[in-house]
């Protein structure tokens, strides 16, 4: 019963850690509960009343969440430089108390100064928010001279605590982050694990549903990929062991996506296309029976995806002595062809990647985990622990080069442009403000401010009031409930405000909308603690919002503008380029050529990929007019996903070229590469209106161009046989982004065309 409950408790943790990677969010919301109470306990010790508390837990909440800073010690340098800009912003709040256009356009020049200073990266940032809040926190509880003295105290209350919580209660350093990322990581790969044992013996009713879960945990698993990566060279104790890392990383990202694509294929009639694990709501391949109605081969196959499955959740110490080992041996030995069931050449390739699958399970422990036993180890396994060893060198004695920063000044500038847009915006939400409300007026400025958060189109800022909106209009609607629940008990109040404060930053990086909710249903809560509530308060206050939204808007679309359609066609010409850089580099080095930091290219693109796909979301909204458009940018983006896949497998097979046995350099394709490359920059080209001249190529098979088809190399599984697979759907891949973007394809030259697969 106990170990029942305590494999149910387990599961349960997995499932959490894996929706949030690295606890990221539970930290964030516990660090900023925790400032607000303990602030609220020290200011009750104090005796002061209801409004210094509201204000201290807000001072409190916006020096916890505003400093963003991975490095402790730059987080309490920070922290220390936030307290006198606190206490400068609250000053001048209560001096131009009176002075209506004194104050009004001193808040205008902070609002600019704050998104200027955005420039000088996370400490800038921070300041820059710290100094906008607080005057916002004067607005609210109306500062004035006479209650200085106070408000300075609770500053300082509020900063200290702050930083008890911080650096002592709820402490986050990169090392102790980066180590729940990997756990996160093993959950959502096990996740994915498990997704793909369900497809192998889904029925035809079920099949788009376990699709749309396999696509989903197969983007969570590259999105805790992308976060490892994002913070390697802080967490881990040098670079060598960043590059290690991150290698392992994506060695097992790429098995664990390949292995799903691999069963996709033994389910379908005919080889399933690779885009189908990229776009949503994708057709359903032609399926063949259920697997649960297959051969021995398949029961036998069944079993090892369970296994591997096991090796995944269990920890490496779980290794030492036990069966578990002998189940890794099992599953390493599919790397050899003689190791394989009687079965068809898909099946057996769905055994092959297993084996790779055990394989990178096996390198992720020994990145992470160091030297383990090797008493039990098959000569499969010892084969696996030499290629790490061989690769683990080449790692250790590569050095990666970084690319220059774009050189943007004067109003080019993303954080110049940006401040002239919310500062002309803020103007325009003051003067509508005060009509709207004499005293009430900042909501409409907090509004225009935070839809300019983290956008850099129109349409994103269109898409980010339009949440606010929604949001507030249901909180408004909450807050309406629980004031009437609340009535005059005080701490009661306070309770709901602090669970309204931990929803609002656990579902911020889900769900801006929701955030929005948690927001002015804490607003609701808050009016009731300072006496002032009522329900044409929480009106205005969706007036006010849709009005600092349209402000918002308005101000994008006039000043220094920059169209979503401008937008998405720079990242898109960027992604382009980084595709183009990681196949060409991975091809010259599998023809023969010297070797460079593929992966380091590979995670460019990934994070180019990552910025063009929120860029699009504007266009693939629902609320987007434009259907046609819309399905063609999700078409567009999943290509663009499958390609980046395909050049992410063949970044990892170039790499272990220099040290592999099994894997030799082939001078062939290097035409492929080519023309690949020649395609990609002509399409770049078009994109960017530099030229309008030139076609892609759409050229013959891969492998009709190696002259190998119906050879011993080119049989399914083999490494060529996969290097040629990844060139041809690259190959296709760039054709078919051609082609929603009107750049004109001509036909096959040298022969007649077909699939390398």
């Amino acid at each position: 019963m106990r170990a029942a409950i305590r494999r149910a408790r387990t599961r349960t943790w997995d499932r959490f850690a894996a929706s949030d990677p690295g606890l990221l969010r539970l930290k964030a919301g516990l660090r900023t509960v925790g400032a607000i109470v303990l602030t609220l306990v020290a200011l009750a010790l104090l005796h002061t009343g209801v409004t210094l508390m509201v204000a201290g837990a807000m001072a409190a909440m916006v020096a916890t969440f505003a400093i963003r800073e991975k490095e402790v010690r730059g987080q309490a340098i920070t922290l220390a430089l936030g307290l006198p800009v606190a206490l400068t912003a609250m000053s001048l709040a209560a001096l131009l108390h009176t002075q209506v256009i004194a104050g009004d356009t001193f808040f205008v020049l902070l609002i600019f100064g704050a998104v200027y200073a955005r420039r000088f990266g996370d400490r800038g940032t921070a300041l820059g928010l710290i100094g906008f809040q607080v005057y916002f926190v004067s607005l609210f509880v109306r500062a004035t001279v006479p209650t200085l003295p106070e408000l300075y105290l609770t500053l300082g209350i509020a900063f200290a605590c702050s930083a008890v919580v911080r650096f002592a209660v709820v402490p986050q350093t990169p090392q102790r982050t980066l180590g729940r990322l990997r756990e996160a990581f093993r959950a959502r790969l096990a996740q994915l694990l498990a997704t793909q044992l369900e497809l192998l013996d889904a029925g035809p009713d079920e099949l788009d549903k376990v699709l749309d879960d396999l696509r989903r945990h197969t983007a969570r698993l590259h999105e805790a990929a992308l976060m490892i990566q994002g913070l390697l060279e802080e967490g881990t104790r040098d670079a060598a062991a960043a590059g290690l890392i991150q290698r392992r990383v994506a060695d097992a990202e790429i098995a664990a996506e390949r292995l799903g694509m691999l069963i996709l294929n033994a389910r379908s009639a005919e080889r399933a296309d690779t885009l189908t694990m990229h776009l949503p709501h994708a057709p359903v391949p032609a399926t063949a029976t259920p697997a649960r109605t297959e051969d021995d081969a398949t029961a036998t196959l069944r079993r090892d995806l369970n296994s591997l499955l096991l090796l995944v959740a269990r920890g490496a110490s779980d290794d030492r002595g036990t069966a578990l080992a002998h189940v890794r041996n099992r599953l390493l030995g599919y790397r050899d062809e003689d190791n394989l069931p009687r079965a068809s050449s898909v099946v057996q390739d769905v055994f092959r990647g297993v084996g790779e699958a055990a394989r990178s399970v096996l390198g992720l422990r020994l990145a992470l985990d160091g030297p383990q036993d090797e008493s039990d180890d098959t000569p499969a396994t010892t084969r696996s622990r030499e290629e790490f060893d061989a690769e683990d060198l080449a790692i250790v004695g590569a050095e990666e080069t970084e690319e220059p920063e774009e050189d943007r000044t004067g109003l080019q500038r993303p954080t110049t442009r940006a401040a002239f847009q919310v500062a002309v915006g803020s103007t325009l939400a003051i003067i509508g403000g005060e009509f709207l409300s004499s005293q009430r007026w900042y909501w409409a400025v907090l509004t225009c401010w935070v839809v300019f958060l983290n956008t850099a189109s129109t349409g994103e800022i269109l898409v980010k009031g339009y949440r606010r909106l929604v949001g507030t209009v249901l909180g408004v609607v909450a807050g309406v409930a629980l004031a009437g629940v609340v009535g005059n008990h005080t701490w009661t109040a306070f309770a709901l405000v602090l669970l309204c404060i931990f929803g609002m930053w656990f579902s911020a990086p889900v769900s801006y909308a929701l955030m929005s909710f948690f927001v002015t249903a804490m607003l609701g809560l808050l009016y009731t603690l300072l006496n002032t509530y009522s329900l044409s308060v929480l009106v205005l206050r969706i007036e006010e919002t849709a009005l600092g939204a349209a402000c918002g808007i308005i101000a994008a679309m006039l000043v220094l503008p920059v169209h979503t359609d401008r937008r998405t066609d720079e990242l898109l010409g960027t992604v382009l380029v980084r595709l183009r850089d990681v196949v060409s580099a991975a091809v010259e080095q599998l023809s023969g050529g010297p070797a460079v930091d593929l992966l380091g290219k590979a995670r460019d693109l990934d994070t180019a990929l990552d910025e063009l796909r929120a860029s699009t979301q504007p266009l693939t909204h629902p609320i987007t007019p434009l259907r046609v458009r819309r399905q063609t940018v999700r078409y567009l983006v999943a290509l663009l996903e499958t390609s980046a896949y395909h050049a992410r497998s063949l970044a990892a097979t170039a790499e272990l070229v220099p040290y592999s046995k099994t894997i030799a350099a082939d001078p062939r394709l290097a035409g492929a590469g080519r023309r690949i490359a020649h395609n990609i920059d002509l399409i770049v080209a078009r994109v960017l209106e530099e030229t309008t001249e030139g076609e892609v190529e759409s050229g013959v098979s891969i492998a009709a161009m190696l002259d190998a088809a119906g050879s011993e190399a080119l049989r399914s599984g083999t490494v060529t046989f996969r290097v040629l697979r990844h060139l041809q759907r690259l190959d296709e891949g760039v054709v078919g982004i051609a082609r929603p973007l009107d750049v004109p394809v001509a036909g096959p030259k040298g022969g007649k065309g077909g699939k390398a697969a």
